[in-house]
């Protein structure tokens, strides 16, 4: 890999002079390659991907700039993005991770909420960006139903459709994007700034004990949507639920709603992964169809 084309964008991004001196390859999760790129004293986190795929990390940069602004829960600072001959790529500050605790969960839970408080008068996004890989259309909308309806729940069961997942799965999809409003009938969400892909592996703390939150998927949407995809696989301990209510107290509906939201979560990952998340998400269809009909 050569890295001269990077180095010189990050010099003209923080006007101070660099040129790597060595690179090591480190965890990026399943979309992107990732490395540790060093040099003149100062590390940065470089993401590579195919060239096609730059709107993507430009989506990221401005997720992270957007998060970055309301000054609660801590982000790695966006450096530049652009690409190469090769690649497109994402400079980030480097960070050095260190270990949860309690404290550190329950601030977690503290700062989220105050992220959760900027709030747009609209729902969706300046910009479409992705989760994972897959697109994710952000047209502003002033009514969540529908917005749900047509670019979350409805985009991704098309995308099953296509890639090969009818049946069952299409034919209880349907009824639930018909009947959905049912989980909303004392209940009107606010658009409050989401992570929008927040499981454990997109946070962390680093060495000083702060929490830090990455890998956005960012827009303005339902909170609960944020809250329930902290539950999908888990990591997140009772402090930081804790810490959160205390803040901003979650409605008694929730506890059905959250099933529903990570319907759109599990559908994503059967269009990323493959059918072995399709019995997962015809269950789950059919487990919120029971508590609404």
């Amino acid at each position: 890999m050569n890295w001269q084309s990077i180095s010189e964008q990050i010099e003209i991004a923080t006007g101070v002079p660099f040129k790597a001196a060595s690179s090591r390859a480190v965890h990026g999760g399943d979309i992107n390659s990732a490395f540790r790129l060093q040099g003149d004293g100062k590390s940065y986190f470089v993401k590579l991907n195919r060239v096609a795929l730059a709107a993507m990390f430009k989506a990221e940069f401005a997720g992270l700039q957007e998060m970055a602004r309301t000054q609660t829960v801590r982000v790695p600072a966006p450096v530049v993005c652009g690409t190469t001959a090769e690649h497109s790529f994402l400079v980030l500050e480097n960070l050095e991770f260190g270990s949860a605790s309690k404290a550190s969960e329950r601030l977690l839970g503290r700062q989220l909420a105050h992220l959760h408080q900027r709030l747009q008068p609209y729902f969706g996004w300046q910009r479409d960006n992705t989760i994972g890989s897959t697109p994710q259309p952000n047209c502003k909308s002033d009514d969540w139903l529908n917005f749900w309806r047509e670019q979350r729940l409805g985009f991704q069961l098309k995308l099953a459709a296509e890639n090969g997942y009818r049946g069952k799965l299409q034919a209880q999809g349907e009824l639930l994007v018909s009947d959905m409003d049912d989980l909303f009938q004392n209940y009107r969400p606010t658009p409050s700034l989401l992570h929008g892909d927040l499981w454990s592996g997109n946070a962390a703390v680093n060495k000083e004990g702060c929490p830090v939150i990455f890998d956005p998927a960012c827009y303005y949407g339902d909170r609960e949507a944020d809250l329930a995809m902290t539950e999908l696989f888990g990591g997140f301990s009772q402090d930081f639920y804790a810490a959160y209510q205390e803040v901003w107290p979650l409605d008694h509906g929730y506890a059905v709603r959250k099933a529903f939201y990570n319907l759109y979560n599990i559908l994503n990952h059967l269009n990323l992964f493959g059918g072995g998340y399709l019995r997962q998400a015809e269950n789950t269809v059919a487990r919120i169809l029971s508590e609404i009909r």
